[in-house]
């Protein structure tokens, strides 16, 4: 499967994911709408009643991620963040919060669907310091050192050029800017019929990275200081759920697959100099 063809299935998915939402005021998840839901041990119980009481329903609803990004990234006052794949807008909305008016918060998202449902969420939650723009995270339309802090929530293992999307990231952001972004990453091998399930593309599975390689990746493009944290790691009877509906066999497979996945936060530096 090319990387086109990658990208226009997950495209489709996520737009009907922020259709769903829309339409019935429902929620979404990270997978196949049809066999994920609010029980996902992905993308459940991630955010703070806290965090989301002043949000419209749908931006909570929306929420395909699989960490809190913003609860991790320091942010600050003042700085200007960007959230790459930013969905229904959760993620920028609460960073948009954390800098302040003096700082400002851009959504990057290629689904139409989404952005429309972003911008009603940001027009309801009437915070003023946000922007979202339609493109492709591996290729940023905002100039070179143009941002502080880049985030991302279980995105950048949907994308099938990472490569692209480390170099992107790095050239937009200032000297010294931080990468803090949560991700799905994997430990060790896995087996095949996991890579080759379209299905757990859009379930932010089969492309994740094995954790010596997004390391790699990383310091190959030129950040430095990284580190990887886990934040969240999945056993067997996780595995059951994100293979439910995908034709594999969960049960023969999950005793491979168990603890060897797991979400993380993802810490990286742009040299100062």
């Amino acid at each position: 499967m090319s990387d086109q063809e990658i990208k226009k299935i997950v495209k489709e998915k996520y737009g009907k994911a922020a259709l769903k939402v829309t339409s019935a005021g429902g929620s979404s998840s990270c997978g196949s709408a049809s066999s994920r839901g609010e029980c996902d041990p992905i993308t459940s119980n991630l955010y703070t009643d806290a965090e989301t009481h002043d949000l419209p329903v749908e931006a909570t609803a929306a929420s395909l991620g699989c960490g809190n990004p913003t609860a991790l990234a320091q942010l600050e006052p003042g700085e200007t963040v960007l959230d790459l794949g930013s969905g229904g807008g959760i993620d920028v909305l609460l960073s948009a919060r954390r800098v302040g008016p003096a700082g400002k918060a851009y959504g990057l998202d290629m689904t139409d669907e989404m952005l429309a449902l972003a911008r009603e969420n940001q027009r309801k939650a009437g915070v003023d310091n946000v922007e979202f723009l339609k493109g492709e995270i591996e290729q940023i339309p905002l100039p070179a050192g143009s941002v502080d802090v880049i985030i991302s929530n279980c995105v950048i293992n949907l994308s099938a050029d990472k490569d692209r999307v480390f170099a992107e990231a790095l050239r937009v952001l200032k000297p010294g800017g931080r990468l803090a972004v949560s991700d799905v990453v994997v430990r060790g091998e896995v087996p095949a019929e996991i890579r080759r399930s379209v299905e757990l593309w859009i379930g932010c599975v089969a492309g994740a990275l094995e954790e010596g390689e997004y390391r790699e990746k990383l310091a190959k493009a030129g950040f430095e200081d990284v580190e990887l944290e886990p934040t969240r790691v999945y056993r067997v009877e996780d595995a059951r759920e994100f293979l439910a509906g995908t034709g594999i066999d969960a049960d023969a497979i999950a005793p491979q697959v168990d603890g060897k996945f797991m979400s993380a936060f993802v810490r990286a530096r742009k040299p100062a100099d």
